[in-house]
């Protein structure tokens, strides 16, 4: 009687357990962050001409030439951010690939550059965001390579 009873206790605390940690508390964190911050919530993906193209969170692959490029030497290589110097480098290489004046190239990088702490930090810019400003502005160059 007592050997039932003492595996009983342990089974009803693992029992409960997994629901609460395992059903109950990510099911009202996952609601919570759906009504506060859907978004975010949802992996913050970028869409163009109506299809999901990427996430502004997780770097992407882009096998043109032509556009920004991620940076290579992040360990994850998920790193969705690049230097607003490599940003420059880079618009070199895109200028002489597909035509687009240097001035403009410049001009996105400038008005997309972010600082990690406000205007202190370093800069950067979100690779996602400038080859879908090139797609949008040059369609005619870009359009065959997003998805």
């Amino acid at each position: 009687m007592k050997k039932s009873n003492s595996l009983t206790v342990p089974l009803r605390i693992a029992v409960i357990s997994l629901v609460v940690c395992g059903l109950l508390f990510p099911g009202v964190v996952t609601g919570i962050a759906q009504l506060a911050m859907p978004v975010q919530a949802n992996g913050s993906l970028i869409s163009f001409h109506n299809t999901t193209i990427g996430s502004s969170l997780i770097a992407q692959d882009f096998n043109y030439s032509g556009f920004f490029q991620p940076r290579n030497d992040s360990a994850s290589g998920l790193d969705p951010d690049i230097t607003v110097q490599n940003a420059t480098v880079q618009a070199a290489r895109i200028h002489n690939v597909t035509g687009i004046p240097m001035a403009y190239l410049e001009g996105i990088i400038k008005e997309n550059t972010k600082y990690t702490l406000f205007f202190f930090g370093s800069t950067y810019v979100n690779v996602l965001d400038l080859n879908l400003i090139l797609a949008q502005h040059f369609p005619l160059i870009y359009n065959r390579y997003i998805v």
